[in-house]
């Protein structure tokens, strides 16, 4: 018992000198505040993403960084049919694709527009409810990563406006 606990112990030190030296790596990239500005992107989650994304400006657009992800979906059509159920295209940097998906359900659990957006796709369709909210939900961050990062600007929450009156 004695032994594990000093393995725990060992392990959770190694931890904070990995978070202590993904900070020190943070501070020198550009970018980096403006994806640790969004509520649940933690430092870990900013380096994963800027480490897999690389400079914005190789991308084209919003669209080209989901595609890159693999965040986008197949057509499936014929004259003018077009199927409603399509499967995700199974290609694109599964690493970005794993960061997007984990930040964007740490998001959600922090910030009101990710969540009322996560639990409006969850209650769309009766199968797959959760994966599929989450993909879409992590779709919708990509939009917001590529904006932060372009423009360099730091996230501000949108205000909800009362429709009551006083």
């Amino acid at each position: 018992l004695g032994t594990s606990i000093e393995s725990i112990r060992s392990i959770q030190k190694q931890l904070k000198d990995l978070d202590k030296a993904i900070a020190r790596v943070l501070d020198g990239i550009q970018g980096a505040q403006c994806l640790l500005s969004v509520p649940g992107i933690g430092k870990v989650y900013a380096a994963g993403l800027l480490g897999e994304l690389g400079d914005i400006e190789r991308f084209k657009d919003q669209a080209a960084v989901a595609k890159y992800a693999g965040l986008t979906w197949r057509r499936h059509q014929s004259g003018a049919f077009e199927a409603e159920n399509t499967t995700r295209i199974q290609s694109g940097n599964r690493f970005l694709r794993y960061y997007l998906v984990e930040a964007a359900n740490s998001v959600r659990l922090r910030d009101q527009e990710f969540s009322e957006y996560y639990r409006k796709k969850y209650d769309e369709v009766p199968k797959n409810q959760h994966k599929r909210a989450l993909v879409l939900t992590a779709r919708k961050l990509v939009r917001l990563v590529d904006v932060l990062l372009r423009n360099g600007q730091l996230y501000t929450p949108r205000r909800k406006v009362n429709s009551a009156k006083d």
